[in-house]
């Protein structure tokens, strides 16, 4: 249960200002009262822990199959153990500090989010909470009362971001956890590109992941959230995505989804300039005892404004993929195209798709296609008679699937979520 000396005791831990507290104190009342779409008993959460997030004591103390993923990935032994929640030491100080350095040259701020707070309290008055208010549902308002960690970004008028920012760049204490919020900022005319995750499994002790992102696009400006992150097996992973956009802005999500026991996100784009954009880029892949129900939201409030939606799905071992798209427009001409694709591997698995199109005006042009599908036989066949195992035919077959997503990636995560895809669907 989650009390008020619970919220209290998170606030003044953090040294937050009076206002912060307030609004966890309300944020928290919202939580008591909205229904749980999800049915968790919330007896058994950890709502904050003032160190990182929960630790296991050793490498060897790890699920050995987790251990396994990382050593096939060849990921770093550092890197493995952070992405495991084992204390390790980072030899990255030095890039950290000269990214930091020629980011403050440019007026560009990035750090987490507690101390973006005790900075630049002025960004937190104006912007926190103002897309996904506590009242939205239960886990915004969760989020609201127990936020610690995520990042926090401003790119000021003008200036062009070209170092993708990397969550990996801001390596601390509060680098993960349960409920980190997020907070992006692109003035005008600006570009910013920021990657989160890793192919590998990050592990937790907690069950329950709920995070919130809000970014905010101002006129002309371009912003790229770039999510590739893959839970272990009992996460509950309940994100909240939304941006704005204003005229002339661009707002591009890129989704891979893997792991947990069930992911809902659906990042939304509210399209309240003329000529705004918004595209969301997504991949799951469920496997056995997992749910992955993923979409997006396009919101067309202004003129000649355009969204454009694009899923792929793997299920695999009685997994189950859901996609749910909504697109609404109240503004004229404006076009929007969804397209969902899904690949079922096996007779256990599933997968459906719940379109929602809504247009107030005759001249909107909205399309959406999905295809749902199995791995035909001719084509392993085909495969196998050239001298390829079932595996190897099959894990092909997906890589090909996948490819057109994937490749939009920078190198080092296409290669390794490549690799991963190979090991879960090639055996």
């Amino acid at each position: 249960m989650l009390t008020v000396q619970d919220v209290k005791r998170i606030s003044r831990t953090k040294n937050e200002p009076v206002w912060m507290e307030k609004r966890r104190l309300s944020a928290r009342e919202v939580f008591e009262k909205k229904p749980d779409p999800v049915g968790l008993d919330f007896e058994k959460i950890t709502y904050f822990s003032p160190g990182p997030m929960s630790k296991v004591r050793s490498w060897d103390s790890l699920p050995p199959d987790l251990r396994a993923v990382y050593q096939k990935l060849g990921v770093p032994e550092a890197e493995r153990k952070y992405l495991a929640g084992v204390e390790a030491q980072w030899d990255s100080d030095a890039v950290y500090g000269s990214v930091k350095k020629n980011l403050e040259h440019d007026g560009v701020i990035f750090t987490d989010t507690d101390t973006a707070l005790q900075k630049y309290p002025q960004f937190f008055q104006e912007y926190f909470g103002k897309l996904i208010p506590p009242e939205d549902h239960k886990y915004a308002a969760l989020n609201s009362a127990c936020w610690s960690g995520g990042s926090f970004i401003y790119v000021p008028k003008g200036v062009k971001v070209d170092l993708p920012l990397q969550a990996y760049f801001r390596i601390n204490a509060r680098a993960f956890g349960q409920f980190e919020r997020t907070l992006i900022i692109a003035d005008e005319g600006s570009s910013v590109t920021y990657f989160e995750g890793c192919s590998a499994p990050v592990y937790s002790t907690t069950s329950l992941h709920a995070g919130v992102v809000e970014i905010f696009v101002k006129k002309n400006a371009t912003v790229k959230y770039v999510t590739v992150q893959n839970w272990s097996s009992d996460v509950y992973n309940l994100v909240t995505k939304r941006a704005r956009v204003e005229e002339g802005g661009t707002m591009r999500w890129l989704d891979a989804n893997m792991g947990s026991k069930l992911t809902r996100k659906y990042p939304a784009c509210y399209l309240v300039g003329k000529k705004a954009r918004g595209e969301m880029v997504s991949l799951s892949l469920a496997k056995k005892n997992q749910i992955q129900d993923t979409g997006a939201k396009m919101f067309h409030l202004a003129p000649k404004t355009t969204s454009q939606i694009t899923s792929k799905s793997i299920c695999l071992g009685g997994g189950k993929s859901i996609f749910r798209g909504k697109v609404e427009v109240t503004a004229p001409e404006c076009q929007s195209k969804t397209r969902c694709e899904s690949l079922i591997l096996d007779d256990k698995s599933s997968a459906e798709s719940y379109p929602a199109l809504k247009a107030d005006r005759r001249d909107a042009k909205i399309s959406h296609e999905a295809v749902i599908s199995r791995i035909e036989e001719d084509q392993l066949f085909y495969l196998q008679s050239r001298g390829l195992t079932a595996a190897e035919a099959q894990s092909l077959i997906v890589n090909g699937f996948a490819d057109p997503i994937v490749k939009q990636l920078p190198l080092e995560y296409g290669l390794e979520l490549k690799k991963l895809l190979e090991m879960e669907t090639g055996g």
